[in-house]
């Protein structure tokens, strides 16, 4: 087995996996209710977060609040995703990585 050959292609996908991260990471990811709309870098970055106002009453305040917390984490649940899917190739048989 040649070392030299190896440390190449760990280097090429080393590559790969970076470029694949950072594609994730430049990526804007929205959740939307009826009220509240979400968004989030890949990185994990809360950008927006735009209410309805509109659309509710002031005793709706506490389901507003349920709704941004299931906003937030569909859209992190949507990130875990695809950078499993993304980057998972890449790590299979090495548990933990992401």
């Amino acid at each position: 087995m040649n070392i030299q050959k190896m440390m190449k292609e760990a280097q090429k996908i080393q590559k790969e996996m970076m470029a694949e991260q950072t594609k994730i990471e430049e990526t804007i990811y929205t959740s939307k209710s009826s009220i509240v709309n979400v968004e989030m870098k890949g990185n994990k970055e809360l950008i927006k977060i735009k209410i309805m106002a509109e659309e509710i009453q002031k005793d709706e305040i506490e389901m507003i609040e349920d709704m941004i917390l299931v906003a937030i984490n569909d859209v992190i649940g949507q990130i875990n995703k695809e950078t499993e899917t993304k980057l998972g190739k890449y790590t299979q048989g090495m548990p933990g990585i992401f």
